[in-house]
């Protein structure tokens, strides 16, 4: 049982390498494509941008729409750590609790800044009714591959400009997470024995 202990430190330390990776964009980066570092060509970048909203800038509409989402990121996470919890408890297969990790510790790294960079680091929109529980997400890693306007058949984004997604360690975490578990569900959704 202590040994199912250490899905947890995988989370906690995606936690602390997303919060550390974050916190020194903000202090020695600047924001935009001025401050932007090429690490492999044009193609592979730091690039400092600020997400008010979720995956790929989505937002909810409303002025208290970033609120909405925070208190559901908060819900999420809970129940993510419960979920880790009660799959370590029944024995799930190692390499589906590594996910389920994955995926707890981005969505943590996540929820820090969308409750506390609004007032740490004064990133909430102006709009915000308040900082707390408003701050906006740090994202740097950009994959500089297409940019242009989208078709307009394309469901939410049609006819907009759009460019390959910015994002950080934190979504990095989640995505593997997920793609593993999708690409390996048969296997790793059997109990072990």
């Amino acid at each position: 049982m202590k040994s199912n202990y250490r899905y947890f430190l995988l989370s906690l330390l995606i936690i602390c390498i997303d919060q550390l990776i974050k916190i020194s964009v903000h202090f020695f980066m600047e924001p935009g494509y001025f401050g932007q570092i090429e690490l492999i060509g044009s193609y592979v970048k730091l690039h400092y941008t600020l997400n008010p909203g979720m995956a790929f800038g989505m937002q909810l509409g409303s002025a208290y729409g970033k609120l909405i989402l925070t208190l559901f990121r908060i819900v999420a996470m809970f129940g993510i750590g419960y979920l880790l919890y009660q799959l370590t408890v029944k024995n799930n297969k190692p390499l589906f609790l590594t996910c389920v990790a994955l995926v707890l510790g981005g969505a943590v790294g996540n929820l820090i800044d969308s409750v506390f960079y609004g007032v740490w680091f004064d990133n909430a929109p102006l709009e915000s009714p308040f900082r707390l529980f408003h701050g906006q997400v740090i994202d740097m890693f950009f994959f500089d591959f297409w940019e242009g306007i989208l078709p307009s058949w394309i469901p939410f984004w049609g006819g907009s400009y759009y460019s390959t997604p910015i994002f950080n360690f934190a979504d990095a975490a989640i995505f593997c997470g997920v793609v593993i578990i999708l690409l390996f569900q048969n296997k790793l959704l059997q109990k072990e024995e």
